[in-house]
């Protein structure tokens, strides 16, 4: 067993709205053999549930080779871990850099610099100093969410489309068979998808970035297989491919998955990446855009959470 310590001190505490409080030989648990007075009076104000403490004088601090005793606040490994024990986190999504192409023939994303750390330098004081970098770029970059307003006029847009559609909802995949083209209602029906958030996995994410991601060959749900989704309750509906439509020229620019789905309020989420690593089932998913008034699109930061 490793070994473990406490601290011994006297602790004088002021309060933001008048009075005080001292205490004398307090002890409390510490991670190891050693601890800032600094730290010591976060962990005794953590500790004690104290409010609205202005200052904390630590004194007579002795360190003592003693077993923990518990106490709030001062479980050092549950806080070093976060609680994030047995659980991992899987990025879904496509990095964004400058002059990627997500869409052929759409314009990529231009990242400079707003405020270079040189020029920064006569703002602060000294030895301080930030960058601040600019992106322009459409709202259909990376790995993306749609909200009803990118296909119909006067419906909820990124700022209207609750978290209860976006974040920690249980997540499904639907592996895709290789070859496949149409995602119908047939590949579909086997799934119990009410409530979740519903990941097509393609494999097609294996080709972003080269020219064969954009081709006219990639997989999309039907229209059939969107309005089944539909009436069966997804909450959200996401895909590894270039489009969630049909985007070849055979289409003639109709968009039925697109329309389905985004009437009845379900979010999209396209060019996903990663959904090998997913299990089937038993995983949360995220893909929460910022809260921008008058964009129906703008990438997200996709990620699962699998026990």
């Amino acid at each position: 067993m490793a070994e473990q310590w406490r601290v011994r001190f006297d602790a004088e505490v002021t309060f933001t709205n008048g009075g005080g409080l001292r205490t004398e030989d307090f002890r409390l648990d510490i991670p190891g053999s050693d601890i800032s007075d600094d730290d010591l009076a976060a962990l005794f104000v953590r500790h004690l549930g104290l409010l609205m403490v202005a200052e904390v004088q630590i004194s007579e601090k002795t360190l003592l080779r003693e077993a923990h005793r518990g106490g709030r606040g001062t479980d050092v490994t549950a806080a070093a871990d976060g609680g994030r024990a047995g659980r991992r986190l899987i990025e879904l999504s496509h990095v964004i850099h400058d002059g990627m192409t997500t869409l052929p023939g759409w314009p990529g994303p231009v990242i400079d610099e707003w405020l270079s750390r040189e020029a920064s330098r006569a703002r602060y004081a000294e030895g301080v100093e930030f960058h601040v970098a600019r992106i322009t770029m459409i709202g259909n970059t990376g790995t993306y969410v749609d909200t009803p307003a990118h296909r119909y006029a006067g419906t909820p847009d990124l700022s209207g489309v609750g978290l209860d559609r976006l974040a920690d909802l249980p997540g499904l995949v639907v592996r895709i068979p290789d070859g496949t083209r149409a995602i119908d209602r047939l590949l579909l029906a086997p799934y119990e998808v009410t409530g979740r958030a519903v990941l097509l996995h393609t494999g097609w994410d294996a080709h972003f970035g080269t020219e064969r991601y954009g081709g006219p060959d990639h997989p999309y749900l039907s229209g059939d297989g969107a309005r089944w989704l539909v009436e069966q309750g997804a909450a959200l509906v996401g895909i590894d491919s270039l489009n969630i439509d049909d985007s070849s020229p055979a289409a003639g620019g109709q968009r039925p998955a697109h329309s389905a789905l985004l009437a009845a309020g379900v979010p999209i989420v396209e060019h996903l990446r990663g959904l090998d690593q997913l299990p089937p089932e038993g995983f949360r998913f995220t893909a929460a855009p910022p809260m921008v008034a008058g964009m129906g699109t703008l990438p997200v930061r996709a990620f699962a959470v699998v026990p």
